[in-house]
């Protein structure tokens, strides 16, 4: 135990000395937070039970609605569109002063985030295909295919607003703000077309971006302006919730007639403002506790392989329930319904067993997101040998 802690120690120490001076951590440590906070929401609030001899997917939330108050902890992608914001505006226009061009900047950007996604297409395109030539019922099949893909609509999203940034930087948080309520008036007061809310998965997450773009700029110096949002933003959002018709979730719930999420309502919209309000009134105590270079060294590992991290938990957690059905079909927390507080207590259990899972899956698919990162080595010259690019922690922490 002592010989870890002493490794663990100096692993921290040397990712301390390797990050840039002027790293901005509590930055990684948002982003870390709002990764985080849709693994453990997804762990928590999707369920595959058992049925016919194949999976189904429902959540506690279906079958036990006071839960609701667990999604406005764990629902944190405004939280990540906010730093994603602020990180987009800022690289832009640091790459402008170096005279990068804006095609080199935008395909550095999204090749971080895709190059990760193509070993998930790849592995579950075999599964699917295995699973159905091998005699597995469509649904099920189905049901798993969309677990895995339904959360690559944010990447989707997120990659757009990132290529958009010169043209939405500067825009007021207040403009698609505008645009989500016109739309929700539309589609419940007017009885509108619902094909008219999908305009709000660009405008619902056009506000965090746009807001982060603005923090980038100073818009957030002081404390004022960000205590005034929370407020305006809980106001606003139990407003919604409690005469407005909206539902209290803040993710979608299977056989719900409305989903805050899918696409993006205006209560989302408000709920999201004071969550990125809270996020930015937290930057000092977090700024304070990211000195502390055993904290800073999670907060650095998170973000090396953040997307890996991502796109691979509901695998994690697949595997372990599918891997369970050779022990049992009924076993609490994993294959039943989850409709009671038996089965949260189950679950909870299950969480590190996930984790272990996705840790697995992290030790497969890194390289993937890390080799992103790396700076590409010169051409070999005969006179001098180019080392091999360093799969060591602290010497990649400074290209995340």
């Amino acid at each position: 135990m002592r010989k870890v802690r002493a490794r663990w120690s100096a692993l921290a120490a040397g990712i301390d000395a390797a990050t840039p001076a002027g790293r901005d951590r509590t930055v990684d440590a948002l982003r870390a937070f709002a990764i985080l906070g849709v693994v453990l929401g997804h762990w928590l609030v999707t369920a595959l039970t058992a049925r016919d001899g194949g999976l189904a997917t429902t959540s506690p939330l279906q079958h036990m609605p006071w839960l609701a108050p667990v999604s406005w902890i764990f629902q944190t992608l405004s939280v990540f569109f906010l730093v994603g914001g602020h990180v987009a505006a800022r690289g832009y226009g640091s790459a402008r002063e170096r005279g990068v061009s804006y095609g080199a900047w935008v395909g550095q950007r999204l090749g971080r985030l895709f190059r990760p996604v193509a070993a998930v297409l790849v592995l579950w395109a075999v599964v699917a295909g295995g699973m159905l030539i091998g005699g597995a019922e469509f649904d099920t099949v189905r049901s798993l295919v969309k677990l895995v893909l339904s959360p690559l609509w944010f990447l989707l999203v997120f990659a757009m607003l990132t290529a958009a940034t010169p043209l939405v930087a500067r825009l007021s948080p207040l403009w698609p703000l505008a645009v989500v309520a016109a739309v929700d008036v539309w589609r419940f007061g007017l009885a509108g077309p619902e094909w008219i809310g999908w305009v709000n998965v660009a405008a619902g997450w056009l506000v965090p971006f746009t807001l982060g773009a603005a923090w980038s700029r100073g818009a957030f110096a002081r404390r004022r302006p960000a205590l005034l949002l929370l407020g305006a933003g809980v106001v606003a959002t139990a407003a919604l919730v409690l005469w407005g018709g909206y539902p209290a979730s803040m993710v979608g719930v299977p056989g719900a007639s409305i989903s805050n999420l899918n696409p993006p309502t205006l209560a989302a919209a408000a709920f999201g403002l004071a969550q990125c309000a809270l996020a930015l009134l937290v930057r000092e105590p977090l700024a304070r506790a990211m000195r502390r270079p055993a904290a800073w060294a999670k907060v650095a590992l998170v973000n090396l392989s953040a997307m890996t991290v991502f796109l691979w938990h509901q695998t994690a957690m697949m595997a372990v329930t599918a891997l369970g059905l050779l022990v049992s079909a009924d076993l609490p927390g994993l294959h039943t319904v989850p409709d009671s507080m038996g089965w949260i207590e189950a679950r909870l259990l299950w969480l590190p067993v996930f984790a272990a899972a996705l840790t697995v899956c992290w030790a497969a698919f890194r390289t993937h997101e890390q080799s992103a990162r790396r700076p590409k080595p010169r051409r070999r010259t005969p006179a001098v040998a180019v080392p091999r690019p360093s799969t060591d922690p602290a010497k990649e922490i400074s290209h995340v």
